[in-house]
């Protein structure tokens, strides 16, 4: 599908150029997280905007069916400005993007993003970005944010549970595909989990790592069951259709995920992979993954535990926590988010089970139960030059003092103690300006690859 740049837009948009004051020449506009349910957040995604969204020109023909749709949806067309950018500039945005490197951790309160137009005709277009811009970047921040965030609780336990926090990039396996609003949407949310973790079912995720950042391969999966292909079997042949699973994907150093309540769990842990097949799964060279899937998930997986280990044994590890023998685990793939997860690793915990016997599958919670409000993520204006002078651009609401936005052209800095802090553009000196450029006037300035991304998000 063709894209017509002009038309990413909220449509007050479109009345805004005739709005500003006589002499504007230049409108300069920054991103921050003004609050939200996160202390932090990582920032991610611009790259793959600007890549796929700010390198292609608008051309003549997006002028006349924008302005054709624009009138008659009761707006005016600036065709004068649009023309003016397709002839003048090659239809190439003359805009400047500057912003804290991706992967960057940025404090709350702090600009992590800083837009200005190149071109005096074009201030307008400064702030006729913010709808696009805006979207698209607080989405992957805070699918990267959470993923983050889930990560250090996941740490934590392994610390405190486990003999090694070797196994910690695969803990969190992406199951959010089919539950994602657009295959976009599972493009961005699904690379966005990859930067803190590598195990994902989102086959899109890996596609927008590779397109947008240049992974080779961000991201891996193993054999797995679903419902329907053991349910196929019927209910008498339940241990056949386990049994074909191994058959067809065990062996020495593989691993293979079994979907086991089709219809009674504790049966299956019990009387056919702790019975039937029981010797099948010592002897089966690599790692079966039982994948409980109803039921309340902190009873769920502390009983599951429960039962294998007291079938298939235990050893205590250096911390004094238990774990299966090296040939069985289990992944909890329904109920998981950021609130199921703690609760369940707390229960293992006070019942001795180590964090390292499971791992979570997260799906909806994942990629589609997010918002913007979640990090509380905003685009505002705040400086502008008219007649070769820059005046500072705010507001301060009355009767919404959390909504007041900053003043002037800005900068982020690294403080003597390494704390971020924002700053006006004039007062940076011989500082160092976090915010870099990263687009301009149609080029990508920085090519950032994947793994630099997960090397500044890193614990």
């Amino acid at each position: 599908m063709a894209h017509n740049l002009i038309l990413n837009v909220d449509s007050y948009k479109a009345s805004h150029y005739l709005q500003y004051p006589p002499g504007s020449e230049y409108v300069s506009s920054y991103i921050e997280c003004r609050g939200g349910e996160f202390p932090e957040t990582l920032f991610f995604g611009l790259q793959a905007f600007i890549k796929q969204y700010l390198q292609q020109p608008v051309s003549a023909a997006d002028v006349d069916e924008a302005e054709a749709l624009l009138h008659a949806h009761g707006l005016p067309c600036h065709r004068a400005g649009w023309e003016h950018i397709v002839e003048a500039h090659g239809g190439l945005l003359p805009l400047e993007i500057s912003a804290v490197p991706e992967g960057t951790v940025v404090p709350l309160h702090n600009v992590m993003l800083q837009v200005v137009n190149t071109c005096p005709a074009c201030f307008w277009l400064t702030s006729y970005i913010e709808t696009a811009l805006v979207r698209a970047i607080w989405y992957p921040l805070a699918v990267a944010t959470q993923c983050r965030e889930i990560k250090k609780i996941i740490a934590r336990y392994l610390e405190e549970t486990a003999d090694s926090l070797d196994n910690l990039p695969f803990k969190l396996h992406d199951f959010g595909a089919r539950g994602a609003s657009s295959l976009e949407t599972a493009m961005l949310g699904g690379m966005a989990h990859l930067v803190n973790f590598q195990g994902t079912d989102t086959v899109s995720g890996l596609v927008a790592a590779r397109q947008y950042y240049g992974a080779e391969m961000a991201g891996y999966s193993i054999p797995a069951a679903e419902h329907s292909t053991m349910t196929a079997w019927g209910k008498e042949r339940e241990a056949d259709a386990y049994a074909n699973m191994l058959d067809q994907f065990a062996g020495p150093d593989k691993l293979v995920a079994v979907v086991s309540d089709s219809y009674d769990l504790w049966n299956a842990i019990e009387n056919i992979w702790g019975n039937q097949l029981k010797q099948r799964v010592i002897d089966n060279g690599g790692t079966l993954v039982i994948r409980p899937d109803s039921g309340e998930p902190v009873r769920i997986v502390t009983e599951s535990l429960e039962r294998l280990m007291r079938i298939f044994g235990s050893r205590v590890n250096r911390k004094g926590y238990r774990m299966l023998p090296d040939f069985i685990r289990i992944i909890q793939g329904d109920g998981i988010s950021r609130h199921s997860i703690p609760k369940i690793l707390q229960a293992m915990k006070e019942r001795k089970q180590s964090a390292d016997n499971v791992t979570f599958g997260m799906g909806g919670a994942l990629l589609q139960k997010l918002h913007r409000d979640l990090v509380s993520f905003a685009m505002k204006a705040s400086a502008i030059r008219i007649d070769g002078h820059w005046h500072d651009v705010y507001k301060n609401p009355v009767t919404g003092p959390e909504k007041k936005s900053r003043r002037g052209r800005l900068a982020l800095i690294e403080n003597p103690d390494g704390e971020m802090e924002t700053i006006r553009l004039e007062a940076l000196g011989e500082r160092e300006n976090l915010l870099r450029p990263v687009y301009r006037d149609g080029q990508l300035l920085v090519d950032t690859a994947f793994d630099e991304v997960r090397a500044r998000a890193a614990l």
